[in-house]
């Protein structure tokens, strides 16, 4: 007897891409993200190649990761994609410490994040 097939987690027209390990704070992340939240994709990956932001990149690979997902798994058009969710995710913590006055220590956290996309195809309706 077989494992039966996971249902999916997206809706029929959409597909979605995340990463796990973004070496940010989800503050910072989330600034990015909000930026491309309900954007046409092309105008999206605009938004994040002239970001000034370091993680703008990292997102941009996120965001191109869900346009190929959404093109060779799901056959949707790309042309016709829009970022329909961007939301951003609390990961692990390094915790380092540097020595301060009189012996004393004080503790350096390093904070990672996680974002999903999801990518919506509009309707002829739309």
């Amino acid at each position: 007897m077989g494992k039966s097939s996971n249902t999916r987690r997206v809706g029929a027209t959409e597909a979605r891409a995340k990463v796990v390990n973004l070496r940010t704070s989800p503050r910072k992340l989330n600034l990015v993200a909000a930026s491309i939240r309900g954007l046409p994709v092309q105008r999206a990956l605009n938004e994040l190649q002239f970001s000034p932001k370091r993680i703008a990149q990292d997102v941009r690979k996120a965001l191109y990761s869900a346009i190929s997902n959404a093109e060779n798994n799901h056959n949707l058009d790309i042309d016709s994609l829009i970022v329909a969710e961007a939301y951003v995710g609390k990961n692990l913590v390094m915790k380092r410490f540097a020595a301060r006055a009189r012996g004393r220590a004080s503790r350096i956290e390093k904070p990672f994040s996680e974002i999903t996309i999801v990518v919506r195809e509009l309707g002829e309706a739309a």
